[in-house]
């Protein structure tokens, strides 16, 4: 999708979401302030700008096509021919967000702008994600997760609970200090469980132990439980 034609669909979906869903109307017509006097050809030069704003409207579109349901059984129906991550994001997270005021929104849309988004450890991530799947589980991604659920990766193993998964690398200094501010997000967020994996990248071996450590956990971690593992 071109950028002018995502700039048309965010309008498009701010006027679909107006009778259906007033809150997520709100949400879009902020992002749609945001990015509106942004040149096409400036638009597309922010590549994760433009990633974010897809990943809205796809969000978005599915969430109105719910929402939209004639009744409560044929919502249902719809959120069981998900998998179970994708009925806890779109079930769960995402409508969590449309309706919250998200206190780091603003800060991280100007980060975004800037072009000061950094995925320092997005190869990381991407390495577990592969490894996650390789081993029969599934998981899922979203900037929203990433820059205001403290979330980077949401995994699901054989028991099909999704667990919130943040990854670090930072220094055992820094580390305590990061760990409570992502309990501090998870809780203001309700999101009742969630696993803190700090990695030394001079261990050849540490993408296995995360994911041996994710599985796990996402099948066994108890709800309340914020769990530290390093």
């Amino acid at each position: 999708m071109q950028a002018k034609e995502i700039k048309d669909k965010l309008k498009s979906l701010i006027e679909q979401a107006s009778s259906i869903d007033p809150n997520l109307a709100r949400r879009l017509d902020e992002i749609n302030r945001w990015v509106k006097n942004i040149k096409p050809g400036s638009l597309t030069a922010k590549p994760f700008v433009l990633a974010f704003l897809l990943e809205v409207i796809t969000d978005s579109t599915i969430w109105l096509i719910i929402k939209s349901s004639p009744s409560q059984e044929e919502q249902k129906a719809k959120f069981e021919e998900m998998t179970p991550i994708e009925r806890y994001w779109y079930g769960y997270l995402f409508p969590k967000w449309i309706n919250a005021n998200d206190s780091k929104f603003y800060i991280w849309k100007q980060k975004l702008m800037a072009g000061e988004f950094n995925q320092g450890d997005d190869d990381i991530i991407r390495n577990i994600a592969q490894d996650v799947v390789q081993r029969e589980g599934s998981f899922w991604q979203r900037y929203i997760a990433d820059l205001s659920m403290a979330t980077d990766l949401i995994v699901s193993s054989r028991n099909n609970q999704p667990l919130c998964i943040q990854v670090t690398s930072v220094s055992e200094e820094l580390n305590q200090q990061k760990y409570q501010a992502w309990q501090n997000t998870l809780r203001s967020w309700e999101i009742e469980r969630g696993l803190f994996l700090s990695y030394n990248p001079k261990d050849t071996n540490f993408v296995n132990q995360l994911v041996n450590v994710a599985l796990y956990n996402s099948d066994y971690l108890s709800g309340g439980k914020y769990l530290k593992f390093s």
